[in-house]
């Protein structure tokens, strides 16, 4: 299978390691330069792209996740049969599709008639990630939702709960997308506003993705354009 794998934490974040370790190490890299976490849908179309190649199937893209969708579609990989974004250090669920990039990247190529998947990892602190793990749960997700038919111009997003250790093993739940507002809270001093809206805080409506994944599951949401 040709695979692109691609996020919007920069081509050196670790999540994006431990997604091409659950493909085995396949796949060709074209991911963003910088951290570029919350950007959106965004594209650069008034001034040209950096393209750096790392390595024979690496490349670092001087843009947005959604532009290395892009690229990598038009002109690195055309023939890529999917095309897979993360693992992003941080949930995706709900409203967030709107402002992430990990998920523009995934439905840029929904656009693009490229079947594809977003993967996320929520998470709880102060825990850290712990990336072994994660590989191996994207590795679970991943092998169900190859089997599965994806309807034309649609993608899975997923997140990946945040458990303590020993806690018993998540299941993969397909669930709706939550349309509950984040959490609008900012901090004001004088002419400045510093948002500190708790993500765990966040309204759960039942059954929904925010509120599988919370509850300590895999959640896995079908988005269609």
């Amino acid at each position: 299978m040709n695979i692109i794998l691609t996020n919007d934490d920069g081509i050196d974040a670790p999540g994006l390691q431990a997604l091409q370790q659950a493909v085995g190490g396949k796949g060709i890299v074209v991911a963003p330069k910088e951290h570029l976490s919350g950007c959106g849908h965004q594209v650069t179309t008034h001034q040209p792209i950096h393209v750096e190649r790392r390595a024979a199937n690496a490349y670092a893209v001087g843009g947005t996740p959604a532009d290395c969708t892009r690229l990598a579609l038009s002109h690195i990989a055309p023939t890529a049969e999917w095309l897979l974004s993360g693992i992003n250090a941080g949930g995706n669920l709900g409203v967030d599709a709107y402002i992430s990039g990990t998920v523009a990247a995934a439905r840029e190529a929904a656009i693009q008639n490229i079947p594809s998947i977003a993967i996320s990892h929520w998470i709880r602190r102060p825990l850290e990630i712990d990336w072994e793990l994660a590989t191996r749960w994207a590795t679970k997700v991943l092998l169900e939702l190859w089997e599965r038919p994806l309807p034309p111009k649609s993608f899975w997003n997923v997140n990946l709960p945040h458990l303590e250790p020993g806690s018993p093993e998540p299941e993969i739940v397909f669930c709706r997308l939550s349309n509950c507002p984040l959490p609008l809270e900012y901090h004001v001093e004088g002419d400045l506003f510093y948002y500190k809206g708790e993500y765990a805080k966040r309204d759960r409506a039942m059954g929904a993705d925010v509120d599988v994944c919370f509850s300590g599951n895999i959640s896995v949401t079908l988005i269609s354009l």
